[in-house]
């Protein structure tokens, strides 16, 4: 718990930024409830100690959900340094999962796909410094990879490649920039794995731009082309 948390708050800034963010920034008490929440759901601990604890955290989180509008539920597994810039609402279902230090921005909805021909409440993983724009939402049983970058108001149902910048609704690649101009952490520039990551797109041909998602071109390019 703490190590994330710490890692956490070493994205709001220096020891008074952080200070700060504590007292005054609902966003930031979202994310203590989630990893106060979360070290309750997976630890093992007596009935007599673990009981009493839910009954907490369920209280807590009725007055967190009140005050920032953003809904972290304890089964999604979020790994540390996240950061949430602004508060407003934001709902991740419990089945997504998330990974290090990544960011969500107002608006931001991230959960499972259901309606329709295909009905799933298998949610989204979603790879490391990851950046989702406002409005944005992740949506199904998909994979993100890591740098991606999600535009604002994107829909985002199929998988992306890592360092894929996306947007639209559905979502199409645009680039293969990344995220990586917009996250930021203390040793980023010694980040072993971020660095491999740039490293990876600067060797590699840029291909599949304007394509959906997942590479393929969307029913409405499709069918644009279509002789008539």
């Amino acid at each position: 718990m703490f190590p994330n948390l710490s890692e956490d708050l070493r994205r709001y800034g220096r020891y008074r930024q952080q200070v700060k963010a504590l007292l005054f920034a609902p966003r930031v008490w979202a994310i203590v409830a989630y990893r106060f929440a979360r070290w309750v759901h997976t630890a093992r601990l007596p009935s007599i100690i673990r009981l009493p604890l839910k009954a907490l955290v369920t209280i807590i989180a009725v007055y967190v959900d009140i005050a920032s509008s953003i809904e972290l539920p304890p089964q999604v597994a979020i790994g540390p340094g996240l950061f949430i810039p602004h508060t407003g609402y934001i709902v991740v279902g419990s089945t997504s999962t998330i990974g290090r230090h990544c960011t969500l921005t107002q608006g931001v909805t991230i959960g499972h796909r259901g309606g329709g021909q295909v009905s799933s409440f298998a949610g989204p993983v979603i790879g490391d410094r990851v950046y989702i724009g406002p409005g944005a939402a992740v949506l199904g049983p998909i994979d993100i990879g890591d740098d991606v970058l999600i535009g604002a108001n994107a829909v985002v149902t199929r998988s992306v490649p890592a360092r894929a910048v996306v947007t639209g609704s559905p979502a199409r690649v645009i680039s293969m920039k990344g995220s990586f101009d917009l996250i930021s952490y203390d040793w980023r520039e010694h980040d072993a794995e971020r660095a491999a990551s740039l490293a990876a797109g600067e060797s590699e041909p840029i291909s599949g731009i304007g394509e959906a998602a997942d590479g393929r071109r969307s029913e409405d390019e499709m069918s644009s082309s279509v002789s008539v």
